[in-house]
C-alpha cells in the first residue's frame, strides 16, 4: 500500500488552489521556525495555474528562495525555458529579491561544470542536511518526473545535478534522485486524462517508472479528477 497522501481535486482550478495553499502553509511553516524556506519548482504546463495562485498567497517572499527542478538548455526568454514561464507566472509578480532566485545555469557553455555549482548553491541553501523544504514534481505520461527519462541512467546518479538527453528536443538539467529524496516535503502536481494509467503505478511503486525514484515518506500528492480517474480509492 502506498504510505504518499493521495488528493483527487475536481479539476485543474481546484488542483492549481490546493497545490498553493499547501506550498504557502510549507514555506510559511519554514520561515517561522527558521527564518527562511527553500522552494524548488517544476517546469511545464500543469504548474503555471498553480504560480499564478501562489502569487496571491501571503508568503513572506523576501525570506523564500526558490530553485528549478529542472531546465531545458535553450537560450534566456526562451518560451521553452521553464523559467519564463516561472517569471511570468510567479516571480515577476511577487517582492522576492532577484538574489533569492536561483536559475539553473543551463546558458553556460560547459554545462557539466555549471551543473556542479548548481549542486553547490544547492547544498549552501539548503543547510546542514541538504534538503530542501518544498519541492514541487510533475507527471509525464510517460512515467518521467523532473528531467529523468525512461531508461536514462540519470536515476542512479550520485551527483545532484545531472545533465541528461536530448530528451523531448532539448538537453536538460535536472536535480537528481538524491537531491529530490532529501527534501523536507515533497509535493506532486498532476493533470490531464493522458497521466490516469500512470498515477496508479506510481502510487504502486512500479520500478519501471523513473517516477518511482522518489520517495514515498512526508509525500502528498494532488490530481485532477482526469488524472486520479483510475486511483482505486478514487473510483
Amino acid at each position: 500500500m502506498s504510505e504518499i497522501e493521495t488528493e483527487v481535486l475536481p479539476d485543474g482550478a481546484a488542483l492549481a488552489t490546493r497545490t498553493a495553499d499547501l506550498v504557502a502553509e510549507g514555506l510559511n511553516k519554514a520561515v517561522a521556525a527558521r527564518g527562511r524556506a527553500t522552494l524548488a519548482v517544476s517546469g511545464g504546463n500543469t504548474p503555471r495555474a498553480f504560480f499564478a495562485e501562489l502569487a496571491g498567497r501571503a508568503v513572506p517572499w523576501e525570506a523564500v528562495h526558490v530553485l528549478q527542478v529542472d531546465e531545458r538548455v535553450a537560450p534566456a526568454g526562451h518560451p521553452d525555458r521553464n523559467l519564463t514561464g516561472l517569471r511570468a507566472a510567479l516571480l515577476d509578480r511577487v517582492p522576492i529579491p532577484p538574489a533569492n532566485v536561483h536559475a539553473m545555469p543551463v546558458e553556460d557553455d560547459d554545462l557539466d561544470a555549471a551543473a556542479d555549482r548548481y549542486a553547490d548553491e544547492l547544498r549552501a541553501l539548503a543547510g546542514p542536511d541538504g534538503g530542501l523544504d518544498v519541492l514541487h514534481l510533475g507527471l509525464g505520461d510517460d512515467g518521467h518526473t523532473a528531467s529523468w527519462p525512461p531508461g536514462d541512467p540519470v536515476v542512479d546518479a550520485t551527483a545532484d545535478v545531472a545533465v541528461v538527453g536530448p530528451f523531448n528536443g532539448r538537453l536538460r538539467m535536472t536535480l537528481t534522485p538524491p537531491a529530490v529524496n532529501r527534501a523536507g516535503w515533497i509535493v506532486w502536481e498532476i493533470a490531464g486524462a493522458a497521466k490516469a494509467p500512470v498515477v496508479p503505478r506510481l502510487l504502486a511503486g512500479d520500478p519501471a517508472l523513473p517516477c518511482s525514484h522518489v520517495r514515498r515518506r512526508d509525500v502528498t500528492l494532488l490530481a485532477d479528477a482526469a488524472a486520479g480517474a483510475e486511483i482505486p480509492s478514487a473510483g
